[in-house]
């Protein structure tokens, strides 16, 4: 019998802590924004440079393996051809690996800055939530183009 007051009580106490609940998040006004963040990436300056400075590092890299084939072709020997190519292909995996790590810091960069001027224009404008427009089906006003024009 005991048991069964104690059941109840906390039973009302769950259904009136959901009632307020639910009164106290109706009363917030929330203004819920969408943004196509691929269209925002794809007009940014800072990733046009981004992909501009990689082709050229690439072409760079691709000069590079050029003139390593032909400095390989020049040797008179097979094993000093190993040796060289050996040698190239430890120099090789260096310079691959600096400009992915160095593209990928950038690009995080870039990110954090996209990330901070959408939450920036989103508040300056009055929204409180702003989610993704692919993950969205309906609803929220959509900002993209405003953002576009002030991410640079």
């Amino acid at each position: 019998m005991k048991k069964q007051g104690t059941v109840l009580i906390a039973i009302a106490a769950f259904a009136v802590g959901l009632g307020l609940n639910n009164v106290a998040m109706s009363d917030v006004n929330q203004r819920i924004a969408v943004v196509d963040v691929n269209q925002v990436v794809a007009k940014s300056a800072q990733v046009q440079a981004l992909k501009k400075e990689q082709t050229q590092k690439m072409t760079e890299l691709q000069n590079w393996l050029t003139g390593v084939r032909t400095d390989i072709q020049k040797q008179q020997t097979n094993e000093g051809k190993q040796a060289l190519a050996k040698k190239y292909d430890a120099e090789f995996a260096k310079k691959k690996e600096a400009i992915a790590k160095d593209y990928q810091a950038k690009l995080t960069t870039i990110d954090k800055n996209i990330s901070a001027t959408i939450q920036t224009q989103a508040k300056a404008q009055g929204y409180s939530i702003v989610l993704s427009k692919a993950a969205v089906l309906y609803g929220g006003e959509d900002i993209t183009a405003s953002i576009a024009k002030v991410v640079k």
